[in-house]
């Protein structure tokens, strides 16, 4: 049938008075289930993701390897696996619509178990080279099916406190991984191979949890979708016939006429940029701008950028729904807003050599690049695709952040850190100015 629901399915449990309290709890039970195990299924992807940031300062100081594993050459492995990456960002929203988010983030963890172990396997620049490429389009399988997957049993209306705390999930994965293998990698095993084979274990156990307890759609469980319109049940009315789903093909060609999807695309690309280079190269800016700490301390300071990135999305998301009625751009504008001044402060703020001042600059950056990063490449990206597209859009405006995040991976490699975030501060700004005319935009399923 055109809204989901099958011939003889009683009305929404969470929308009609009239349910049985079984069928709400069931509905209930099932809504939390989904966001519960897609929301741990993207953070186990960053237990993979992580390794080679945490990996890094091990190989800059391994002997054995870091006269071909140099700074510029880590830097150009991280510009490869963030354009595959981007790459597969754009394809596997659209294989989500077309096939269900649960064959494509199975297919992409169990590639990104293999490619991390592998890494964790090797000293070779070509396999790290390979592998890493190998991990981006795994990586990317993550996001666009996982947010349609959750969104899918979640109202508009709901949307933004819902997928606001769902978009903790990346951001604990970012404050939890570090931390983790960094203790396999430098206090239990002193080997940076450790980091990888550490990730590698940890994202097979959440493989298993996936591939047991989710579900691509409620209709797969028996339930209508929570937008669904209303029927009397009972009533004997004969459902219309089925409309034929839009082709993928059909459904690009809506988005790239859609205005909205586009400029998510370019803001969110000049905002990646900033992310990818405190979540890939963090230890290493810590680093140089404290010389005085350790490894394990430069791998933990940059948890306050991850602590911070888990408060705003829940944050960002209540303020959308709550104060801005469902509107999304206003609390990103502003989130830029704050996320532009700190940038710019970065360098003379840490100067002083201070590890206080480090972790809180770090976390108010953390803050204001997490609650716009939540909006733009979530809940905004979910609105605007609409429910044949939502995948679709979600990937392709990650997919266009994707490309905008190879930057951060590279730049890292070859400027100086001040140059650098002074860089980032005006691309902040500039997203700021994208968003801005758009400030009234409402979702379209809404």
């Amino acid at each position: 049938m055109p809204d989901g629901t099958r011939p003889g399915t009683a009305l929404d449990p969470l929308r009609s008075p009239a349910a049985a309290p079984g069928s709400v709890r069931r509905s209930q039970r099932w809504r939390w289930q989904i966001f519960a195990v897609t929301w741990i299924a993207y953070a186990g992807f960053y237990f993979v993701r992580q390794a080679f940031p945490v990996a890094k300062l091990g190989i800059l100081d391994d002997p054995a390897v870091n006269h071909t594993l140099t700074s510029h050459t880590l830097g150009v492995i991280d510009a490869v696996y963030l354009a595959a990456y981007a790459v597969g960002q754009f394809a596997w929203g659209s294989w989500a619509d077309r096939f269900g988010p649960r064959v494509v983030v199975i297919g992409g963890m169990a590639g990104a178990v293999v490619a991390s172990a592998v890494i964790g396997l090797s000293s070779s620049l070509v396999v790290f080279g390979v592998a890493m490429a190998v991990q981006g389009l795994a990586q990317s399988t993550g996001w666009a099916p996982l947010c349609k997957n959750v969104t899918s049993f979640v109202p508009v209306k709901d949307r933004g406190r819902i997928l606001g705390l769902w978009c903790t999930n990346y951001a604990f994965g970012g404050l939890a991984a570090p931390p983790f293998l960094g203790w396999w990698a430098y206090s239990v095993f002193d080997s940076w191979h450790a980091a990888f084979l550490a990730g590698s274990a940890t994202l097979a156990v959440v493989l298993v949890l996936f591939v047991v307890f989710q579900r691509n759609e409620p209709a797969d469980v028996g339930l209508p979708r929570p937008d669904a319109p209303e029927t009397t049940a009972g009533s004997g009315a004969v459902p219309e016939p089925a409309e034929a789903p839009p082709t993928s093909r059909e459904i690009y060609r809506e988005i790239l006429r859609n205005r909205m999807v586009l400029t998510l695309s370019a803001a969110y690309f000049l905002l990646k940029p900033a992310r990818y280079a405190l979540l890939l190269w963090g230890p290493v800016i810590v680093s140089e701008r404290l010389p005085e700490v350790g490894k394990l301390e430069a791998t933990l300071i940059p948890v306050a950028f991850g602590v911070a990135g888990v408060l705003a999305p829940m944050t960002v998301g209540w303020i959308s729904d709550r104060l801005f009625s469902s509107r999304r751009v206003p609390p990103c504008v502003l989130s830029l807003g704050l996320l532009t001044v700190m940038l710019a402060a970065f360098a003379p703020l840490t100067a002083t050599g201070s590890t206080g001042t480090m972790v809180g600059v770090l976390a108010v950056i953390g803050f204001g690049l997490y609650a716009a990063d939540a909006l733009i490449a979530g809940v905004a990206a979910v609105d605007s695709g609409g429910l044949a597209g939502a995948g679709t859009a979600t990937g392709f405006v990650n997919g266009c952040g994707s490309v905008g995040a190879i930057l951060g991976g590279l730049l890292p490699g070859f400027l100086a850190t001040t140059v650098l975030f002074y860089g980032f501060a005006a691309a902040a700004a500039l997203a700021g100015v994208v968003m801005l005319p758009h400030w009234n935009r409402t979702a379209v399923t809404a």
